[in-house]
């Protein structure tokens, strides 16, 4: 089975899936459900001892011409639609105007290659007739093989090994990239 099936296999009956047809009736230009939900459903469907859950539900977008007002939107009507589930929206567009030491992305995808590992740097969206598409810059064997590997720009990074610490107390399976 090709990895991106496997993928849509193991996310489509999870919350991830639930919230996927939601997301994609958000008026959020080139948006990409990524990170921890989808890392961490995988890591939970492959590895008996992961401990690893889903916190919130990343949802990145791009919009030159957005505001903080969009995304506390589109984060309001998910909210209201699933109160169990957190969402975490941001406008890649203004990402660095907020976050200190960033450097702006040009794409939403320009944004989650430089998320702080390649497992987590998965990006999933369906269209409104519910058809599947990802966004893979370090491809999925890490993700698969549960292998923590900071992305390129996060090599040296502290805060990509501490996150890589934590995600091996919580599931023993996984192993840091050497």
């Amino acid at each position: 089975m090709a990895t991106r099936d496997r993928l849509q296999q193991i996310l489509i009956d999870s919350p991830v899936g639930a919230v996927l047809p939601v997301i994609a009736q958000q008026p959020l230009a080139n948006w990409w459900l990524a990170g921890g939900a989808i890392r961490n459903t995988v890591w939970q469907s492959l590895f008996d001892d992961c401990a690893l859950t889903i916190k919130d539900f990343d949802l990145a977008f791009f919009d030159d011409q957005g505001d903080r007002d969009q995304e506390l939107s589109a984060k309001a009507i998910l909210a209201a639609q699933f109160p169990d589930y957190v969402f975490d929206v941001k406008n890649q567009a203004s990402f660095a105007r907020w976050r200190a030491g960033r450097r702006p992305y040009s794409s939403t995808e320009d944004g989650i290659a430089d998320w702080l590992h390649t497992a987590t740097a998965v990006g999933v969206r369906c269209d409104r007739r519910a058809q599947w598409e990802f966004f893979t810059p370090y491809g999925l064997d890490d993700l698969f093989n549960g292998i923590i590997r900071p992305t390129p720009a996060h090599t040296q990074n502290p805060d990509a090994e501490q996150k890589a610490a934590s995600f091996l107390q919580r599931c023993a399976s996984l192993r840091a990239a050497s």
